[in-house]
């Protein structure tokens, strides 16, 4: 604490801390009890103490119970004493209750729109594997077609050259 002189000028407090420059040993630990012994040393005086345990510990719950109960009914009745004070708290509620559904329609509308944002994403992908594949499977039919037809084609034209062979060499037999 900083002192004045008769002229008024502070003077700096001197402190007396001890600066050492050696290192300090430090005392060894010694082991805490790990509970304190509190209990009686007698038998009687061992009954005694549990006595009085069952005899306070339901007052004291008692009691407890009760200053919880008086300090609701003091609250519930300071808020609800008048009309306005009811009213008051009403609105609160209405307000709280406004806020909360406002919250929940914030959130299904968001989650609609994500839900049909990726149907059409979905709808879009399944439209265009269709395409695909029908494009793929048009050309595949065409592809088959255009073989069968030349395959008919040869094989008419063989056919037609088996049968006119067969005709020219029927009369040659009999």
């Amino acid at each position: 604490m900083a002192t004045t002189s008769r002229g008024g000028t502070r003077k700096p407090a001197t402190t007396t801390r001890k600066t050492s420059t050696t290192p300090t040993r430090k005392a060894p630990k010694r082991r805490a009890s790990s509970t304190t012994n509190t209990q009686p040393k007698t038998r009687a005086l061992q009954a005694q103490v549990l006595a009085e345990r069952v005899v306070l510990v339901p007052v004291g719950a008692g009691l407890l119970a009760r200053d919880n109960l008086v300090s609701t009914v003091k609250d519930f009745t300071d808020r609800y004493r008048t009309r306005n004070g009811l009213e008051r708290e009403l609105k609160r509620y209405e307000r709280r209750g406004a806020t909360a559904r406002n919250r929940v329609e914030r959130r299904v509308r968001r989650t609609r729109t994500v839900l049909e944002r990726e149907m059409r994403q979905r709808r879009r992908g399944v439209e265009r594997t269709f395409r695909q594949n029908r494009r793929r499977l048009e050309r595949e039919v065409r592809s088959v077609r255009r073989d069968l037809e030349k395959q008919s084609s040869t094989l008419t034209s063989r056919v037609e050259k088996a049968f006119s062979q067969a005709q020219d060499r029927l009369p040659s037999v009999s």
